[in-house]
């Protein structure tokens, strides 16, 4: 009888944990009531995607996961989420998202948005050493499921420009515009771009580079002046055609010349740039009083016209052109010609280095920041104004 009610309390004790596991189970998987019947995974996700197009990449995730609420098992809305932390880079999560999204990933819809998601992912962080290559990868198994698959071809043209391989990301721009089925007008914004990239013709890794970033700052000046421009070898091939006579004393000839540096750029990956333009000696990227250089100031067009028309000055020995046009009436709608660096505006746009920030109103836009690739044309243009190669 002892025997019969210890067996009885094991099995009872069984059944007790079995049902208490499946209501854990079954409490873990159950899926949200929709409250409408607009409250759908796919509406969720397709106004999550409208989101991240938007740059909303917080009410993107609560879009997706909305979705997810609603269907533990939806591929695209998991994808979705790994979007939304890929641009905000939280890329380990965005990882583990993507892993899931294609755990439920069973239609070739559903895997063609994880393929290139994953392509967009590798463009974004960058966390392998042949990030370009993986990301080609994913490509390449996108366009077997389908050829004709136009985001695919746009995601890997941004990842070939994000690589610095220009021409294979015209290639699949191109291909986007000639599929007509999507990314047709991003696409031609890219193919613009690169065209202005190819007008600059940068010569260095640095130049390429620059030509992405949507801001300049100090540092990024320093090392187009320094790498593009070689305005050392430009200011060196100007002081050989002047010969110095005067006597110098031999002591202070022989003495060592003191590195020109500044105080808050012992970590910066342009240092050796910031240092060479601050040997130079340039109106504009000087040290400020402080002795620091703020290499990540952003520069405006004002700013970026004086710094052009000391070039110009110094090259070519015209000082004239400091003072060239005070006086004139000013064609700018938003600059009057009493403002101290009017000349400086002027200098650069009679001779084309420079252009209107807006063509139609004729404005000027001083404060207005420059673009990587409109600072590469300048240089290019410079080249030409001095004959330098």
């Amino acid at each position: 009888m002892q025997h019969a009610i210890i067996k009885y309390k094991k099995i009872k004790t069984f059944f007790i944990f079995l049902t208490a596991f499946l209501l854990i189970i079954s409490c873990g998987t159950k899926n949200r009531v929709p409250t409408s019947q607009l409250d759908t995974p796919q509406h969720h996700t397709d106004n999550g995607l409208k989101l991240l197009g938007q740059e909303k990449y917080v009410d993107a995730r609560k879009s997706f996961e909305l979705a997810v609420q609603l269907d533990g098992k939806y591929s695209l809305a998991y994808t979705g989420v790994a979007l939304a932390n890929i641009y905000t880079a939280n890329y380990d999560d965005a990882w583990d998202n993507l892993k899931t999204g294609w755990k439920y990933a069973k239609t070739d819809e559903e895997k063609e948005f994880a393929y290139v998601s994953r392509i967009r992912y590798f463009t974004q962080s960058k966390g392998k050493k042949k990030w370009l290559e993986a990301a080609k990868d994913e490509f390449d198994e996108a366009v077997k499921i389908n050829p004709q698959y136009a985001a695919a071809y746009y995601f890997m043209g941004l990842a070939y420009k994000a690589g610095l391989e220009f021409d294979l990301a015209g290639q699949m721009f191109t291909k986007v515009i000639e599929l007509k089925s999507g990314y047709m007008e991003e696409a031609d914004g890219q193919l613009k771009f690169l065209q202005k990239v190819q007008r600059a013709m940068p010569g260095t890794t640095t130049g390429k580079q620059i030509a992405l970033v949507e801001r300049l700052t100090r540092a990024d000046a320093a090392a187009l002046f320094i790498e593009e421009l070689r305005i050392d070898a430009l200011y060196k091939q100007q002081a050989q055609k002047t010969f110095d006579t005067s006597v110098k004393d031999p002591q202070k000839a022989a003495g060592k010349p003191v590195k020109s540096t500044a105080k808050d750029i012992a970590g910066d990956p342009l240092k050796k740039d910031i240092e060479g333009i601050l040997e130079i000696g340039l109106r504009g990227l000087e040290n400020y009083p402080d002795g620091n250089f703020h290499p990540q100031e952003l520069i405006t067009r004002v700013a970026y016209a004086m710094m052009l028309e000391d070039i110009l000055i110094k090259v070519s020995g015209d000082n004239t052109l400091a003072t060239k046009f005070i006086g004139s009436t000013s064609p700018f709608p938003d600059l009057s010609a009493d403002l101290p660096y009017f000349n400086a505006a002027m200098v650069v746009t009679s001779r084309g280095i420079m252009e209107p920030k807006d063509k139609t109103t004729g404005e000027f836009a001083s404060l207005s920041p420059v673009a990587g690739v409109d600072a590469l044309v300048t240089i290019r243009r410079i080249k030409e104004e001095l004959k330098f190669n």
